[in-house]
């Protein structure tokens, strides 16, 4: 029978009398409309499209109003023209469907049924293939089975972007307050498209937001896509982001395609925004605004939807005060603001953070790694963390991998962050000890000298006290004394204490 026939015998209802939205995909309008005619008399709602860059733009305006449940797609759709997006026809449709609109079931029909197509339809995850004529029993039971699968579908999508969610909100914890307004801030951000601004110093964790905001977004199955733009090289940058053409430049050997293609209707996060040249600022104003550019080489213009999420490591302000940073743009982009505070502004975090990331790494590295002792743990919060939340992270994983005992000591630590509680003991002890000696008459003929030669004698006393009550061992005096051995060593040579014939570490 030739392509376009449709065979009705009856009409049978949706079952349960709900009503299902179905995309009807075929470049017969005869059979699209008969078929559209058949569902509806079902209670179905109905879309029609005659090619796929049609369908693809049915499928994504349905994220925006009420999803398609199920396309009934001829495997011979022509591709039709979608700018920028390369739209496809026929099975390649079909892949891109279920890649793109994993949510979705599909049902591919054809008049030129043949079991290689049959077979590389469902390969692709097509629940089921119908040959013309198509017989409205079989088309019943077809959307039957295409609807159970679109449930499981959607609860596996459902379920996955809530452990996505989870994990993506992983190292950004704290109960500091101001974690706490960020954490609302992106809940209410998130849904829609509106441009986002995040400032901070390197290493507060501008990336992981970025893909928190976009986690909860209605883009959150399509491309979530980060560059850099202070790592990579002004003669490049422009064909990074916005692509080249062949012969466009010396080694442009073939198209390529930018990052905001890759990111179509998805989200493009750009970190270190601040470095941009006053050229490319320019270039990305003109992209905000009308969401269109030309790739290098090419004066072609291509749309482009797509979410943009902007980050700077420096106050955008002062660079705009002092002319590196375009007005213009500055007002574009600051449409939504989010400061992230650094790691030492919310040093009450830190305890929960390493804990976090101990956990982490422990089961990366399959070992029994239960939290940190005292001492370690108010060495690392004292220490100020001008990386960051990264660098926390990176202390973390070290110590994690020198561990070896289930509880992370002051031994596991590296160095600059002993350094930083020994200060802060330090101080805390030279306090103590000259209030001491300021209220004793030892005390006052000590203040006579400088404040170093004041604490030498005490300090010793210290030590060399230590140093007897554990039989002179290294190892057990440096865990009493709340310092690392290294540190101990050198404080006995310092007070000509390594001489000692007691010595036993």
């Amino acid at each position: 029978m030739a392509r376009g026939e449709l065979q009705v015998a009856g009409r049978v209802g949706s079952a349960g009398g709900d009503s299902w939205r179905i995309l009807i995909v075929d470049g017969d309008r005869l059979v699209s409309a008969t078929l559209a005619e058949f569902l509806r008399a079902r209670g179905d709602d109905v879309v029609e499209a005659a090619t796929g860059a049609a369908a693809i733009a049915a499928l994504r305006a349905g994220e925006e109003q009420r999803a398609i449940d199920v396309v009934l797609c001829d495997s011979q759709t022509p591709a039709g023209e979608e700018p920028g997006s390369g739209a496809s026809g026929g099975l390649e449709l079909v892949r891109r469907i279920l890649t793109e609109h994993r949510g979705v079931a599909v049902v591919v029909t054809t008049a030129y049924g043949s079991v290689e197509s049959a077979v590389e339809s469902l390969r692709l995850g097509a629940c089921d293939y119908l040959v013309k004529p198509l017989v409205d029993t079989e088309l019943s039971m077809s959307l039957e089975r295409a609807l159970r699968q679109r449930t499981v579908l959607r609860e596996n999508q459902t379920l996955k972007r809530r452990l996505e969610s989870h994990k993506t909100l992983e190292t950004i914890v704290g109960t500091d307050p101001r974690m706490l307004r960020l954490y609302d801030l992106i809940e209410s951000v998130a849904p829609g498209r509106t441009t986002v601004l995040m400032t901070g110093e390197s290493g507060t964790g501008k990336s992981l937001i970025a893909r928190a905001i976009h986690d909860r977004s209605t883009r959150k199955s399509r491309p979530f896509v980060e560059i850099s733009c202070g790592s990579i090289p002004e003669t490049l940058l422009e064909s990074e982001l916005f692509g080249h053409v062949k012969g466009a430049f010396t080694g442009a050997h073939t198209d390529k395609p930018g990052r905001f293609l890759a990111a179509s209707s998805g989200t493009l996060f750009l970190d270190e925004i601040n470095s941009a040249s006053q050229g490319m600022q320019l270039k990305l104003l003109r992209v905000l605004q009308e969401r269109r550019f030309e790739a290098v080489g090419s004066d072609k213009t291509v749309e482009v939807d797509v979410r943009v999420i902007l980050a700077s490591n420096q106050p955008l302000e002062v660079l705009v005060a002092d002319g590196r940073f375009r007005q213009d743009l500055y007002y574009r982009i600051n449409v939504v603001k989010i400061e992230l505070p650094p790691l030492r502004d919310r040093r009450g975090d830190v305890a929960l953070l390493a804990g976090r990331f101990l956990e982490r790494f422990a089961s990366e590295l399959g070992k029994q790694l239960v939290g940190f002792s005292p001492e370690a743990a108010d060495a690392l919060r004292a220490y100020s963390y001008p990386g960051n939340v990264r660098e926390l992270q990176n202390v973390v994983e070290r110590a994690a991998v020198m561990a070896k005992s289930p509880t992370i000591g002051l031994d596991d630590l590296p160095e600059q962050v002993l350094d930083a509680a020994r200060t802060e003991r330090e101080g805390k002890a030279k306090g103590l000890t000259i209030a001491r000696t300021h209220d004793s008459d030892e005390g006052a003929d000590a203040c006579t000298g400088t404040l170093e030669e004041a604490l030498r004698e005490p300090e010793r006393r210290i030590i060399l006290a230590a140093l007897e009550a554990n039989a002179w061992s290294r190892q057990k005096t440096s865990e009493r004394l709340g310092i690392n051995r290294t540190t101990l060593y050198k404080k006995m040579k310092q007070y000509g204490l390594l001489g000692d014939e007691r010595l036993a570490g």
